[in-house]
């Protein structure tokens, strides 16, 4: 029986875990601060970030818990494919950092509508600059946090809304300090993140070891590589990367599209065109940001070992009797997402403690990194550009505070509405690729064809939900993934036809000058991206 409470070492661990995070990023935040903060600093945290505070940052903006809980109840329900988005994401941050950063700093983009500005005209970027804020707010900041707080809820016992308001206001402390505090502070994130992630990993499969193979084994390396092997013999069907039609989960990762079909629009739209990410590195010279991804990119290759095998185990617990009480919802279904808050229950007193602290951290970085993405889309595409042109640099930063804490209020007033959710990582990606094909395609159209108009980049972006929502309605059995692959496809191939018949386009002075200097790399960069994708080849062909 799982125990869903923290004792006093679970409280110390805890609380050396918030003092050390909230301790440094007052430390960075007085170090770094100027006498009077600016957008750049506020927003972008220009100059200041390292390479592996890039990194990390990215890390943490990224894991959260849609990860943590969302992608283990996918581990748990489908099992090692659903790594495909972590592995994939290790091949999609080489693109991006070789070819979207050089163009993004050459231009010296602070935020994707205002790229969508330059590149386009005022209309595209308002579009998108829109959906963005609602997407950010009511998916994204929304579903973080009502997983963070169920996770944190079945941990320590606490009520549900109590805990969503306490992640809440930890956020907002981290986000008021801007970009730089939330990127210095995302190291340490990232450290507990990894260190109680590995704790549980271990944990997990020692006790798969412990009650399917030896009883009386002690927890030890040994017995966390046998219950990886028994994992696979209890489960072969969890450790399949790519899924034939005959598959229960195919309509959720339909087989070879996850190596050469949407996958792909799904990471590229997600690393590359998405601000709460590429915010990261669009303050620091390309050598550093580039760095920044690799470091990330090798990262991402660990994640699955943090959050998919915990689920995994969990499958293969319940499988043989355990949690049969644990994994049911109010209405005596399983619930999937129950899988890595119970395993964490069983951790001892004071490893419980560092988990939750992993957990705590992954959730609270995400949401101030989307936090403050909103504040900056808000305040210098919404705020700036239709309610007051003048606004000062003061005035600017202060409205992306206010903005930071209304948006924060507004996703946990809606986050109790996501209950119903069965897995929470899938409700993300479905969502949000009602406007990933159409984002994605403004995006690389933009960057590498000059005659892309904007009368084209704005049917694009109005017809990228409409299409989505078509294709759901029209064809309910075609996998979501493949559904955001046709819309891509119809909506490039509009806007090539647009573009054509557009007199303007074929001398578009909004094109982009790209030549092939902009993408030259130095050899530590070239050596790291081909270690990455040496094992990325290495880990499709073994679990194919």
């Amino acid at each position: 029986m799982q125990n869903s409470s923290l004792f006093a070492w679970d409280y110390v661990v805890f609380f050396i875990y918030f003092i050390i995070v909230a301790g440094y990023g007052y430390y960075i935040y007085n170090r770094k601060k100027k006498a009077l903060t600016d957008t750049k600093d506020f927003f972008l945290a220009e100059g200041s970030l390292t390479w592996w505070a890039i990194g990390a940052s990215l890390i943490a903006s990224n894991i959260s818990a849609e990860q943590f809980i969302g992608m283990s109840g996918s581990g748990f329900k489908m099992g090692l494919a659903i790594s495909t988005y972590e592995w994939m994401a290790a091949a999609t941050l080489l693109v991006v950092a070789i070819f979207f950063l050089p163009i993004y700093l050459k231009n010296k983009i602070y935020t994707m509508p205002q790229f969508l500005l330059q590149r386009y005209d005022n209309r595209v970027s308002t579009v998108m600059a829109v959906f963005w804020l609602l997407l950010y707010v009511f998916v994204n900041l929304t579903s973080i946090l009502y997983l963070g707080a169920l996770a944190v809820q079945t941990i320590s016992g606490y009520d549900f809304v109590a805990c969503m308001i306490g992640l809440a206001i930890f956020a907002i402390l981290i986000t008021l300090g801007g970009m730089k505090v939330i990127g210095f502070t995302d190291v340490i994130q990232v450290f507990f993140l990894v260190l109680g992630g590995l704790a549980t990993t271990y944990l997990a499969l020692n006790l798969v070891s412990q009650n399917l193979g030896d009883a009386s084994a002690s927890y030890s390396v040994n017995g966390m590589m046998d219950g990886l092997g028994l994992l696979r013999q209890q489960a072969p069907e969890h450790f399949h990367m790519i899924f034939d039609k005959s598959n229960a989960n195919y309509s959720e990762l339909p087989g070879i599209a996850v190596l050469i079909g949407g996958m792909w629009i799904v990471n590229l739209n997600y690393w590359g065109c998405n601000q709460y990410i590429t915010q990261r590195a669009l303050g620091a010279d390309l050598k550093t940001a580039r760095n920044g991804l690799l470091f990330a990119g090798f990262l991402k290759l660990l994640m699955p070992v943090i959050v998919v095998l915990p689920g995994i185990a969990a499958y293969v617990l319940y499988k043989n009797g355990m949690f049969q009480q644990e994994m049911l919802d109010a209405n005596g279904v399983v619930k999937p997402d129950h899988a890595y808050p119970i395993l964490l229950n069983l951790l001892p007193e004071g490893l419980k403690g560092l988990s939750f602290a992993a957990l705590t951290a992954a959730i609270v970085a995400s949401l101030a990194g989307k936090a403050n993405s909103i504040a900056t889309i808000f305040t210098l595409d919404i705020y700036k550009h239709f309610f007051k042109k003048d606004a000062t640099e003061q005035d600017q930063v202060k409205v992306g505070r206010i903005a930071i804490i209304v948006a924060c209020v507004i996703a946990a007033c809606v986050a109790p509405a996501l209950k119903s959710l069965d897995q929470g990582f899938q409700f993300i990606q479905e969502y949000t690729g009602f406007i990933s094909p159409g984002v994605f395609a403004i995006f690389i159209m933009g960057f590498f064809w000059k005659r892309t108009t904007a009368n084209a980049a704005l049917i694009g972006a109005i017809l990228a939900i409409p299409l989505s929502v078509l294709f759901k309605f029209a064809m309910p059995s075609l996998p979501f993934i493949n559904r955001m692959g046709w819309v891509f496809v119809i909506i490039v191939a509009l806007m090539v036809v647009i573009s054509l018949l557009d007199p303007k386009g074929k001398n578009n002075e909004k094109g982009l000058e790209v030549d092939a200097s902009m993408f030259r790399l130095n050899t530590g960069f070239t050596v790291g991206a081909i270690v990455i994708c040496g094992i990325l080849a290495a880990l499709y062909t073994i679990f194919w």
